[in-house]
């Protein structure tokens, strides 16, 4: 089940709010962990197993981490073994699945929840945090049916007050739907559609198509990628919010950077800061002079294209960013460079697309094609020299709406109305609308539910 079906938007979510509504403030952890398995049995009932093993066993190691232990040294270092032991039985298993999934299939959410789960146990071992002594609230935290399949990575300190006390409101409610209605509308009426528009580039042969087209593609992909995460970035916000919980933002305008850097700043924001906080500076960060500052973004930029897929136009695209950014690093020094206004956007409107041609094409030779289209490297096959002009003819207007939208004046205005009555009528139409467009043309799931 995903939350652009129409099971979840008319079913699933309904009655369970409802329901949530009516639970005893004492039982409301038990409701959500009761939905939240309910919700992943619905859509991937043969790895639920493996969600509640993986919640037990790493809650029983949490609770090892004691601040008694702390203060003792032989104690410590068997903590440190513990510690280092779970670490690597977890990312195993995501390796074991990210790697094997052909044959074993992927289980959803796998490596989000992995994420999330070392995430804690790190904390609880430094005594950034309490160790939960609760399985149901820990339970909570990795299972939350909002964040659970696509993230965002929450870090325990940013709700454990919330899964100790929290208050369910109809105001919280209307707030949080929303948010959700928000993202909906930029998963089906934005992302679904411009991804027509990269389905046809596909479908054409990527031999077949002109530079011009081989470029709308890409901005296409671009664009579709982004509404889609960013959708339901937005989704599960609105869920949380429903619920009484404030999860982080994931997204902040990422297509109004100025350099990759900034880009990947504000793109899937929780899953930079964990790479920052558990690898990043853990291996020196920035403190040990240029060369190790290097090595060390290497180390992120490879581990973050590993975590994404198994396949080698991952890690191509992962050192591909890491060599922009790298590159970044000796050209944002010139003074010159630091006054330029337009050109920083043109050259990551170039950039981008460009590595997210790395990103979803896994055919190497396919990748090799449709780069070589791009620059006129390579020769095209009953190319239509028109193909472009009919491309923009079809989807301009679309095109031109998504480019708005990736600003901040569609946020501006959704402030600005969000509590009046044009407001109201204006978000119940789009929620109808996106209702509508799936029933005739059906679910698509999130691309982030793949990785």
């Amino acid at each position: 089940m995903v939350f652009g079906s129409v099971e979840f938007l008319l079913y699933f979510l309904p009655i369970f709010i409802i329901l949530y509504g009516i639970t005893p403030k004492a039982l409301k952890n038990l409701s959500l962990l009761a939905g939240s398995l309910i919700f992943y049995a619905l859509g991937e009932p043969r790895y639920l197993a493996l969600l509640v093993v993986s919640v037990v066993v790493n809650y029983l190691v949490g609770l090892q981490f004691t601040a008694h232990a702390r203060r003792n040294s032989h104690k410590r270092r068997n903590q440190k073994i513990l510690l280092t032991v779970a670490v690597i039985g977890n990312v195993a298993v995501l390796a074991l699945f990210k790697y094997a999934s052909g044959e074993l299939g992927f289980p959803l959410g796998i490596s989000f929840y992995t994420f999330q789960i070392i995430s804690y146990l790190v904390d609880v071992y430094r005594g950034d945090i309490h160790r939960e002594r609760s399985l149901i609230r820990f339970a909570d935290y990795i299972c939350m049916f909002p964040r659970l399949t696509s993230g965002p990575i929450v870090n325990y300190s940013e709700v454990s007050g919330e899964l100790a006390e929290r208050r369910f409101t109809l105001a919280g409610v209307q707030n949080g739907l929303k948010v959700f209605i928000m993202g909906l509308a930029s998963k089906v009426l934005l992302a679904d559609r411009v991804g027509l528009l990269w389905n046809e580039v596909q479908t054409a042969g990527f031999e077949s198509i002109s530079t011009q087209l081989a470029w709308i593609g890409a901005f296409a992909f671009s664009l579709k990628i982004y509404f889609d995460f960013y959708g339901y970035s937005l989704m599960a916000i609105g869920l949380g919010r429903m619920l009484g919980f404030e999860l982080p933002d994931n997204f902040e305008t990422p297509y109004m950077a100025r350099s990759v850097r900034d880009f990947y700043r504000r793109w899937h924001i929780t899953l930079g800061r964990w790479f920052r906080n558990y690898v990043y500076i853990p291996l020196g960060g920035n403190r040990e002079g240029e060369g190790r500052t290097i090595f060390n973004l290497l180390v992120v930029w490879v581990l973050t294209g590993l975590w994404h897929g198994g396949t080698v136009n991952f890690l191509i695209w992962g050192l591909l960013l890491w060599f922009f950014i790298v590159l970044e690093r000796f050209f944002t020094r010139i003074p010159i460079v630091k006054r330029l206004k337009v050109l920083p956007h043109l050259y990551l409107w170039i950039v981008i697309p460009i590595t997210w041609m790395c990103f979803e094409i896994v055919d190497l030779k396919e990748l090799g094609i449709y780069l070589g289209r791009m620059f006129g490297l390579v020769e095209g096959i009953s190319v239509f020299a028109g193909d472009w002009s009919s491309a923009l003819k079809n989807y301009g207007i679309l095109l031109a709406v998504c480019f708005i939208a990736c600003t901040p004046l569609v946020k501006r205005i959704y402030e600005k109305l969000k509590n009046n009555v044009l407001g109201f009528i204006c978000l119940g139409s789009l929620f109808w609308i996106c209702i509508w467009r799936i029933i005739v043309e059906g679910e698509n799931v999130f691309m982030y539910g793949g990785f």
